[in-house]
């Protein structure tokens, strides 16, 4: 009855209001119930005492249910052994039995109910009164039997629904925990592949200035305003990747196809001419799926810059009624049956393939058989549900 400390008033003020009204009840009936009894002793001090002994026993059932139990067997014993009437004390022998069935594990609560049984049986034989044999044990034990299975079964759904809501409470935290991790995930790869790009992109612009410097200055300036162009557009896309981790923070339009010619003259400027080849009519297309095409350009693009050793590459992207495809091809020095070096780790191609794979599409990756290497990505139009 404690919660915290403090009593669990609710449930406190429902067993008074409920020991009152067996009380009351019990003092106003059991006198209706003796007329209809012939041969049953008169109700006196004695039986009212009893009947009120019982019904305020019920005060602490939730607290000390075994307790209750045994004081309400004793006075209902009492009660019937005197040879009072039949009457609505039973009620309260049957609130008792039920109160233990609910409130204690099985076991100890069929042992409990076992005692008040045969102490209740003692009336059967012994009562001052009319006793009504062998014959009132089916009646005496419909007065034990029901209440308890009533109390096992409140129990056993009790129990049930208590398991259900504490493994629906457990799946609700993992999903929240797969959730953040899928996060985590998608934030960490695209970092990878801002970070990736920018950083190939500013290494091979400062090769090609510290090549030029010494020679030709001016053509060196040309190089460094391009790292530093290319630099301040790398920050600016990864504070728009974090910014939607942060709470509060605004969430800015994200890459998307639309930015693949601001991806040419940045590549440009590091040394790889991109020409980029349009099919069919341009329209939006769902968030995801924009921003998952651009970084296979982009990816693919930085593995050319890096490893292909080329200064040329194609990009073909084809608005299909159902899909939108790209495709980016080298004639690199990449030979049949081997694939370029990835990034550090091989992240960067394991990674085209986890965005392709999640929105339902399709990636393919592989040299030519003329030279060099072809990556090649299908995504839906429609998003799978």
């Amino acid at each position: 009855m404690r919660r915290d400390g403090q009593w669990r008033w609710p449930e406190l003020a429902a067993d008074a209001a409920l020991a009152l009204v067996l009380l009351g009840f019990g003092l106003l009936a059991t006198g209706l119930a003796g007329d209809n009894q012939p041969g049953s002793r008169p109700l006196d001090a004695v039986s009212r005492g009893l009947i009120a002994v019982a019904a305020l026993a019920l005060l602490v059932r939730r607290r000390v249910p075994v307790v209750t139990l045994a004081v309400v067997t004793v006075a209902t014993s009492t009660y019937l052994l005197i040879g009072y009437p039949y009457g609505p004390i039973l009620v309260t022998f049957l609130i008792a039995v039920y109160t233990v069935a609910v409130r204690l594990p099985v076991r100890p609560a069929a042992l409990a109910t076992g005692g008040a049984f045969v102490l209740l049986l003692a009336h059967v034989l012994f009562a001052q009164g009319p006793a009504p044999g062998w014959m009132g044990v089916l009646p005496a034990s419909a007065w034990v039997v029901v209440p308890f299975a009533v109390g096992v079964v409140v129990r056993v759904s009790r129990e049930a629904a208590a398991r259900t809501r504490a493994e629906e409470a457990r799946s609700r935290v993992e999903q929240a925990r797969r959730q953040a991790d899928e996060e985590r995930l998608r934030i960490a790869q695209e970092v990878h592949d801002v970070v990736g790009h920018g950083l190939a992109a500013i290494s091979m612009q400062a090769e090609i200035a510290l090549h030029l410097l010494p020679k030709r200055p001016e053509q060196a300036e040309v190089a460094l305003t391009a790292i530093s162009r290319t630099s301040r557009e790398a920050l600016d896309e990864l504070r728009v990747t974090l910014g939607a981790v942060r709470r509060g923070a605004e969430r800015e339009p994200v890459p998307g196809l639309a930015r693949l010619s601001a991806l040419r003259d940045r590549l440009a400027g590091a040394g790889l001419a991109v020409e980029v080849r349009v099919v069919g009519d341009p329209r939006e297309l769902p968030a995801a799926v924009d921003l998952a095409a651009y970084r296979v350009v982009q990816e693919a693009l930085t593995n050319v810059l890096r490893h292909a050793g080329v200064a040329s590459a194609e990009v073909t992207v084809d608005y299909r009624a159902d899909e939108v495809t790209v495709e980016v091809t080298d004639r690199g020095t990449g030979r049949a049956g081997t694939a370029p070096a990835d990034d550090e780790g091989g992240h960067g191609l394991a990674g085209m393939r986890e965005r392709v794979a999640a929105l339902g599409g399709r990636l393919t990756t592989g040299p030519r058989a003329g030279g060099g290497f072809r990556v090649y990505a299908g995504l839906p139009v429609e998003l799978p549900t």
